[in-house]
């Protein structure tokens, strides 16, 4: 019998039923498609807020994967724990996740490549209620044909330790990297606007750290940065906004932002 791990934020962050679901995701995806033309992605970095809120930023990225889907067979995703302390990288030691969409299984292989790695370890109490992984996958079901998938809740844990891991699964065409992080949280629109701006440029620079304050996923992003600059990634702004763009107030907004990076012709593999 599958061990399952169920979807906990369906019907709150993103539509529930499956046709509410489904209806969303292919607007969001419609409306995002003019601005991720001619973008083929190895990796992306993607907000994690309600669909009412980072749903139109996050499409940007994933509508950029439509020409990709025959080719990614397994997403590495990593988001920060938001409710469970842990010290490094959590893998939820099951066999599938669910949402309204169905299952997702997980890439076995690939968590046993990294398994016996110090800072990998597994904690289902980590990924019981996160919700950074989860908002990303009706996503990545649209728009992606049959892959697998190793999801990594991400705690205390070094910038090195992160690239450590993602390095381990690189992998070539066949594997996407999802990072999943906000931007500023709780600050007046036109200086959450300022501080994100900053934070941009140095992503784009994969110039870090990147402390918390400036993106919740820093942890991740920092690893990611780390990988990306070896690997010899170009990257690219696909999208930004905050919550007093979409659904909220202007007097504390959420920053969110969705880049592509692509590999350089010059060192594809």
């Amino acid at each position: 019998m599958l061990n399952i791990r169920p979807s906990a934020v369906a019907g709150s962050f993103y539509p529930y039923p499956r046709q509410a679901l489904e209806k969303e995701v292919s607007l969001l995806l419609e409306q995002a498609k003019p601005a991720s033309r001619g973008v083929t992605p190895k990796a992306i970095i993607v907000p994690h807020a309600g669909y009412i809120y980072s749903g139109q930023t996050a499409a940007v990225a994933y509508a950029s994967l439509s020409a990709l889907k025959d080719k990614i067979s397994r997403v590495v995703l990593l988001g920060p724990v938001h409710r469970v302390p842990v010290r490094g990288l959590a893998l939820p030691g099951v066999d599938a996740f669910e949402t309204p969409l169905g299952n997702v299984a997980l890439d076995q292989a690939a968590i046993q490549s990294i398994s016996g790695m110090p800072q990998v370890l597994v904690s289902a109490a980590a990924h019981t209620l996160e919700h950074s992984l989860e908002v990303q996958l009706p996503f990545l079901q649209s728009v992606l044909g049959d892959f697998k998938l190793v999801p990594l809740a991400v705690g205390d844990a070094t910038a090195a330790e992160v690239a450590a891991v993602l390095d381990k699964l690189w992998g070539g065409a066949e594997t996407l990297i999802v990072i999943s992080s906000d931007l500023s949280h709780f600050l007046p629109y036109h200086v959450a606007q300022s501080v994100d701006q900053e934070t941009v440029q140095s992503i784009l620079d994969l110039n870090g750290p990147i402390s918390h304050d400036q993106a919740c996923g820093g942890t991740p992003i920092n690893g990611f940065l780390i990988s990306a600059e070896r690997h010899h990634l170009r990257s690219q702004l696909l999208d930004y906004r905050n919550s007093g763009d979409t659904a909220g107030d202007k007097n504390r907004v959420v920053g969110y932002a969705s880049f592509a990076f692509m590999e350089d012709e010059k060192y594809e593999h």
